[in-house]
């Protein structure tokens, strides 16, 4: 069966295919629009779909509209607050006609589709098998908690081969995801998009307000809870956009993060009491925050805990799929790898890089050439491979730097424009990680924060947070061979088998997808090499040949 999965509803559209039960290709929006987060989080862009990242999933495949069987849209209407229940709020029966009519607005965007084969799939039954289906796991405890669905926040749930039984459920408007973003909006970021800077402030900060956001946000022992009337106002004032932080917002911020690594542990141990499995799987927005996820492992009551690469709604396109294939007789098979999206050839690359009149060069070992310039002191950008879907850089479209100078992290945040509060992550080979980090190995998704070991603090400062962890990629030399040697190469030059590895972007602009967006960073940013698939660009080289060019002219 060929089946087209869409998320469209709230924020993060995605697309995603599965041919015979095999995801062939997923892909973000907004890598394509370059619009962060696709469109705005708000009801009336419900209507909005993932158009190029669909376009792009059927030509991957090779596909007609009209080969779909099935069109998966990740949320269900008739699950939604009936008009009565939403006449207070007009956003959300505009929200749920806008999703009614969505099998019109895909026949629009998709020529020659057959409306009636599109299937609603609810909203977090669509994040569920990306946790369950699409790990190793043939039975899991499955976790799903973000900021909302139709009618919940939560669902607790019994992942067993192709089943995933519902245990429990959370009904809005409580909402630990929602709780998170009043939190984000507060501090002056962009809610359902900005709340990985909470997460990097609460590290600043002391849980001087735990007390009573524990008396507000409470465990009903039935895998449920109460999030209270939270007045974030009197503990710490409003910001604005871009505003300075003070020690009030900082433990604050503190103060939430530590109220959901609680809750989150209480729901935990009481699903490994109702499942008895070992492994927790976990999807949805919350799944995100790895603070959180390595508190789960370090102190649940699971040996394994594994993260969906993308737990936000981008991921739902993919559960959906996964449902809706699942229905129709296919076996779903689990995930290898997040690398899904678009990939170039080298002829594409060096094409693109003749017409922009950019010098470049093709050695012989790029990796070494790469490493020697990371160690030498420059600032690194790494494109190649298949895009990843989700929103870490996994080393295919990612800035490099060398650990070891201290001012790397603040160079980098400046290059990104960045707030310099925010940290940073290494990448270091799985073989070597247990000798420098302590926690969840292997972590190929940088999912999780580790502690770094106290004698390697000093030697890798770049990547070590305020409170003394960092967020690992462990680098498998069998899926990513060029990556491994380009760290050997770096640890045989500085006797440090740690690189920095960030987002390739700037600020408010999606991770780069398009080779022509690489080129774009590396033209406005001060980034200093640029490998392109085989090819490395010098930015010497490249003002030099401008510099020649002008005397000639």
């Amino acid at each position: 069966m060929k089946v087209l999965g869409v998320n469209a509803v709230f924020h993060d559209p995605a697309a995603a295919l599965l041919v015979d039960g095999v995801t062939v290709a997923a892909a973000e929006e907004e890598r394509f629009s370059r619009r962060k987060h696709g469109k705005p989080a708000v009801a009336f862009s419900t209507w909005e779909l993932p158009e190029q990242a669909m376009r792009w999933c059927l030509d991957e495949a090779g596909l007609a509209v009209e080969d779909l069987d099935a069109v998966a849209y990740s949320y269900d209407p008739a699950l939604a607050p009936e008009p009565e229940e939403a006449a207070a709020d007009e956003w959300e029966a505009l929200r749920t006609l806008y999703v009614r009519r969505a099998p019109n607005f895909l026949r629009t965007a998709l020529p020659g589709l057959d409306a009636r084969r599109v299937r609603y799939v609810a909203h977090h039954h669509a994040h569920a098998p990306t946790a369950h289906k699409a790990t190793p796991h043939q039975r899991s405890a499955v976790l799903v908690a973000d900021g909302r669905g139709e009618r919940a926040s939560l669902l607790l749930a019994h992942g067993r081969g192709t089943a995933i039984e519902p245990i429990a459920t959370q009904p809005l408007p409580h909402s630990l995801g929602l709780l998170y973003e009043d939190l984000t909006a507060h501090l002056g970021f962009h809610r359902s998009s900005d709340e990985y800077k909470v997460m990097a402030l609460a590290s600043y900060g002391e849980p001087r307000f735990l007390d009573e956001l524990r008396r507000l946000v409470t465990v009903d022992g039935d895998g449920g809870f109460h999030v209270g009337d939270v007045d974030f106002e009197r503990l710490a004032p409003a910001l604005a956009p871009g505003g300075t932080f003070d020690s009030p917002h900082a433990d604050l911020a503190s103060s939430v993060q530590h109220r959901l690594e609680e809750v989150l542990l209480e729901l935990a141990r009481l699903l490994h009491e109702r499942t008895g499995e070992r492994a927790l799987t976990m999807a949805g927005g919350v799944a995100l925050n790895c603070v959180a996820n390595r508190r789960l492992l370090a102190e649940g009551p699971f040996d394994d805990v594994w993260v969906q690469p993308a737990s936000g709604d981008a991921g739902t396109a993919l559960g959906g799929a996964m449902v809706v294939a699942a229905e129709l007789g296919d076996d779903v098979r689990p995930l290898d790898g997040a690398d899904l999206g678009r990939r170039f050839s080298d002829h594409q690359l060096q094409n693109l890089l003749s017409v922009a009149a950019l010098a470049h060069e093709r050695p012989d070992d790029l990796a070494d050439e790469v490493a020697g310039a990371l160690a030498a002191g420059d600032v690194g950008a790494g494109f190649k491979g298949p895009a990843a879907l989700g929103p870490r850089a996994l080393g295919h479209r990612s800035l490099l730097a060398d650990p070891r100078d201290a001012a790397n992290l603040e160079r980098l945040n400046d290059i990104k424009g960045r707030e310099q509060f925010r940290p940073v992550a290494p990448m270091v080979l799985l073989e070597r990680a247990a000798e420098i980090f302590d926690g969840a190995i292997p972590s190929p998704y940088m999912l999780f924060t580790h502690d770094v070991r106290p004698e390697w603090r000093d030697r890798i400062p770049a990547v070590v947070h305020v409170d003394g962890t960092a967020r690992v990629q462990t680098v498998d030399r069998r899926r990513e061979p060029l990556v491994a040697r380009m760290l050997e190469a770096f640890e045989r030059r500085t006797g440090v088998p740690v690189v920095v590895n960030t987002s390739l972007n700037t600020a408010g602009r999606p991770m780069v997808d398009h080779p022509r967006d690489a080129l774009e960073c590396f033209g406005s940013a001060p980034v200093d090499v640029l490998a392109l698939g085989p090819f490395l660009v010098r930015r010497a080289a490249v003002v030099a040949g401008a510099v020649g060019e002008r005397v000639a002219a």
